[in-house]
């Protein structure tokens, strides 16, 4: 199958070295042709130094790359990606099939990113394909599995057949909402983890605030409209324990720093790549004000990351919360 990968980042390349392996004609697309250049060069993309790119696949910075294509990879951060989808679309054919990799919600419009991708594309059924996985794990054939969530249960099995091998495998699910949400949120607790592990608390503060922030997630898909069994699942529960918990996170790291005594600009600066759980947050807190949901870690994270609020008072007052039972619904006489 002809595919391209459009977002030459950590994760975009290691899902086209993944595409490669399975016999697929893939294309990598970068936005800079400069970046492009070296990649083709060396063979090593920097986001993946310890790499080395299979010798079959193309890299470009040209979007019509995605011309003929039966399946495209939306792989680009989320704050620039109608600008990215905007360069490709046109060269779209009505019938290749979308596949969205971005975690995250979009400032001001509040969408998930399989529904910017709708918007922008005016394709209808867009899969999102999500999950615990680490870039640089994949990248070198590490056992992993994600997710792939669509409406139309014919077009994620494609992209699981697509994306199945002996080391990378592949669930479908009807729930996107839930597969998206959970893609996101986690990015925001994983933060909330680094931080707390920067005033320097241990396991049990963040195996609570892992669980609690389980909770925080699952009771905003409900509300609209996913299931709680898939943010029991991989994209939920599995994307958060490894992105608060791994080495390799982003969120985590920059959370840290920010426990450390750095600001928010700072620890992003530090990290160097984007952290989607800084612009998680705020779409988050807008969201659970939207739907009147209570969330008191996102609220807590959004005070910390944008209001300027300090970590550590931040931590206290979540602990001295009013207390209360552990479910909403104990089934308590």
């Amino acid at each position: 199958m002809k595919t391209a990968v459009v977002g030459a980042g950590a994760w975009g390349t290691a899902l086209a070295i993944l595409l490669c392996k399975n016999g697929h004609d893939t294309t990598l697309w970068c936005r800079s042709e400069a970046r492009a250049a070296e990649i083709r060069d060396t063979r090593v993309n920097p986001r993946l130094p310890k790499v080395e790119l299979p010798r079959q696949l193309h890299i470009c910075a040209d979007p019509s790359c995605v011309a003929d294509c039966q399946m495209v990879v939306i792989a680009s951060p989320s704050f620039p990606i109608r600008q990215v989808l905007a360069a490709i679309a046109p060269y779209l054919r009505p019938d290749t099939l979308l596949v969205s990799v971005t975690k995250g919600i979009e400032d001001g419009t509040l969408l998930r990113m399989s529904q910017v991708v709708s918007q922008e594309t005016g394709h209808e059924n867009v899969v999102a394909l999500t999950g615990p996985c680490h870039a640089e794990e994949v990248a070198v054939g590490i056992p992993s599995g994600c997710l792939a969530a669509c409406g139309d249960k014919g077009c994620a099995e494609l992209v699981q057949d697509a994306f199945m091998s002996d080391t990378f495998r592949v669930y479908t699910s009807p729930d996107v909402v839930g597969a998206e949400l959970g893609g996101a949120l986690k990015n925001v607790i994983a933060l909330c983890a680094g931080v707390v592990a920067g005033l320097g608390f241990g396991d049990n503060t963040k195996a609570m605030l892992m669980t609690r922030g389980l909770t925080e997630m699952a009771r905003l898909g409900v509300s609209l409209g996913a299931q709680k069994s898939t943010l029991a699942g991989l994209s939920g529960i599995g994307d958060l324990i490894v992105t608060c918990t791994s080495q390799h996170s982003r969120n985590n790291r920059a959370g840290m720093l920010i426990g450390q005594g750095c600001t928010p600009r700072q620890a992003m600066e530090q990290v160097g790549a984007v952290v989607e759980g800084y612009y998680a947050s705020k779409s988050a807190w807008e969201l659970c004000q939207k739907q009147n949901v209570e969330m008191p870690i996102i609220h807590a994270a959004y005070q910390v990351l944008y209001e300027g609020a300090n970590p550590r008072q931040a931590v206290s007052s979540l602990l001295l919360r009013q207390r209360r039972a552990e479910s909403e619904d104990a089934g308590w006489l």
